[in-house]
């Protein structure tokens, strides 16, 4: 094992040399830092070792009752969020009685969800760096509400599928700005676990949808009492993000000239980010394509796997309250 501060080999460049050295490291407690001399700005390699993991109740004693307070609201807003997503996926086979049609129609409808989501999170987020996190997700839960309404009224099943797939749209503009909101407000050491903490939102709107499809029946007409109150939701933490200022850290970046992002600026920064990080990309990309892939086909399709693959009674609380 090597020593602290122990000259190390420079780090690799090239795609085969950086896959043998981080195969190499990952058996050492240990990682590789580039240091710079500021007196001669001659650049070392070297070994050093991971800090000690900071006390989390530390952390979290460093977020003011205002930090926690901000962090609730992103919090509920990434719930709702996840709420109205699962809202679909949980009542598959009644939503397919409903409208006479097929299950896999309506897991059609899941996966045109997925494809606009990433949309309206470009979107969204370009309106929030402009003008601000409070009011473009004010108007996205807004908007996610009449949605909710919207689907309730749906004629047929070409209008409910037309509707879902606005609601896609909508759904990615969501977590950027609830997350800026939760996050920009809290300290900064305290992000990494405020972050991990934010992100199980997600779960909790899947839990809170089992909840209540096992309170309103199996009927195929009960689904609508669930989305009534998804956009009951939406529109409560809607005015309930109104009563909340503008970012601090959005309002001094105005200020200071740095918060008008122009969506010229952005396709150029991302276009020298793709040829700069290009690698780092592809591999994001594959990986939270495993992650999503995993979690999506298992999570989303449960509830109607054990309905109709298991013949699973609806009155056994496990057909609906699976694990994220």
């Amino acid at each position: 094992m090597p020593l602290e501060s122990e000259p190390a080999d420079p780090i690799a460049k090239g795609i085969i040399p950086t896959l043998k050295q981080s195969w190499h490291d990952l058996f050492i407690w240990k990682y590789r830092v580039v240091t710079t001399n500021e007196t001669t700005g001659e650049q070392r390699t070297e070994w050093q070792s991971p800090k000690t993991p900071p006390n989390p109740f530390t952390l979290f004693a460093a977020l003011s009752l205002r930090d926690w307070a901000f962090f609730t609201v992103g919090f509920a807003a990434w719930t709702v969020d996840a709420f109205d997503f699962h809202m679909l996926s949980i009542q598959t086979v009644k939503i397919a009685k409903y409208f006479h049609t097929t299950n896999t129609n309506i897991t059609g409808a899941i996966t045109l969800t997925l494809l606009l989501r990433s949309i309206g999170a470009a979107g969204f987020g370009l309106l929030g760096d402009r003008f601000g996190r409070k009011w473009p997700m004010v108007v996205n839960l807004f908007i996610l509400g009449v949605l909710q309404i919207g689907s309730i009224y749906s004629r047929n099943w070409h209008e409910f599928l037309a509707v879902r797939s606005l609601f896609g749209l909508f759904m990615g503009g969501v977590y950027g700005n609830a997350m800026a909101m939760a996050l920009e407000n809290c300290p900064v050491q305290s992000r990494g676990i405020i972050s991990g903490i934010l992100q199980q939102g997600y779960s909790v709107g899947f839990i809170l949808v089992a909840c209540i499809n096992l309170r309103v029946g199996g009927a195929s007409e009960s689904w609508k009492k669930i989305f009534w109150i998804g956009a009951g939701l939406s529109f409560g933490v809607g005015f309930l993000r109104c009563l909340f200022p503008e970012s601090r850290q959005f309002l001094e970046a105005r200020k200071s000239g740095h918060a008008n992002v122009a969506p010229g600026a952005f396709i150029r920064e991302t276009k020298r980010m793709l040829m700069k990080e290009w690698k780092m990309c592809v591999y994001c990309s594959i990986l939270m394509s495993w992650m999503t892939y995993l979690g999506h086909t298992t999570q989303d399709s449960y509830t109607t796997f054990m309905l109709v693959e298991k013949e699973v009674s609806r009155s056994e609380p496990v057909c609906y309250l699976s694990a994220y």
